[in-house]
């Protein structure tokens, strides 16, 4: 075979291989894609049910523990205790969506006795169209409060820092306990949990124990990873098929009448 057409042959065949080659690399992504979703299921799964362990038993620890036990700052527990509402700025998150409506979540620092301060979740209140900020009056005296021990809320951007409103509350987009205590001037700091107060207490505004607030539940994953994973069988089938045709196509046919003596 003359060295032209060897080199054109080589070259044939290499681009033979590269819609298999494209093919495959396109059902590894969406299949990874689609492993992702699965772990993200299972990964909020698991936090749910055991939320909804620690709230069906509603053992009471003392709210010191929002403060203590390092391994605890991504846990779940349910506390209670007696303290009052230091004076000091009202922290408000931004961004804060519920069923459908624009708002923000309301913190304020709470000292509990002989306790290291924290931030309690007091509630959602709703933005009007002009997006003036609610000053909500500060809870005054002494006083028990019970609820969920949390991380905060994930999101915003890392130590991001607060904005100091006009009437002195503080405008945040992440709650970082780390942060607020230096903009609050506390010492001691803040814990680095944040108590989700307990909705039936008539204190604060409307909220829940929703755990997964705006984001994704572990269901929606599994459907987004079902997605992906046909996605990946499609992109196989399709190439399988044109792949079976090219060589059926490429397949030489016998000339008419050879059959004959």
């Amino acid at each position: 075979m003359p060295q032209a057409r060897r080199g054109a042959a080589v070259r044939l065949s290499w681009r033979s291989w590269l819609p298999w080659v494209a093919a495959l690399l396109a059902v590894a992504l969406f299949c990874s894609l689609g492993f992702w979703q699965l772990d993200r299921s299972r990964q909020k799964q698991a936090l749910l049910d055991g939320v909804g362990q620690v709230l069906e038993a509603r053992s009471a620890r003392p709210l010191a523990e929002a403060a203590m036990d390092p391994a605890r700052r991504q846990g779940y527990d349910w506390a209670s205790g007696h303290g009052h509402f230091v004076d000091a700025p009202a922290v408000v998150l931004d961004n804060q969506n519920r069923e459908g409506r624009a708002g923000v979540r309301i913190y304020r620092v709470f000292q509990p006795q002989d306790a290291s301060p924290l931030l309690v979740d007091l509630g959602w209140l709703p933005l009007p169209g002009d997006r003036t900020l609610p000053r909500p009056p500060r809870p005054e005296g002494e006083m028990r409060l019970e609820g969920l021990l949390a991380p905060p809320f994930a999101g915003g951007i890392a130590r991001a820092a607060p904005a100091v409103q006009a009437h002195g509350d503080l405008l945040v987009i992440k709650v970082d306990p780390a942060v607020l205590s230096a903009a609050l001037g506390l010492a001691p700091p803040l814990a680095p949990r944040v108590l989700r107060l307990d909705p039936a207490l008539p204190l604060g505004h409307v909220r829940d124990l929703d755990v997964l607030p705006n984001t994704l539940p572990p269901e929606r994953h599994l459907g987004y990873a079902v997605q992906w994973f046909g996605l990946a069988a499609a992109v196989l089938i399709t190439a399988l098929l044109l792949g079976l045709r090219k060589l059926r196509s490429a397949r030489p046919r016998s000339p008419q009448g050879r059959n004959s003596p």
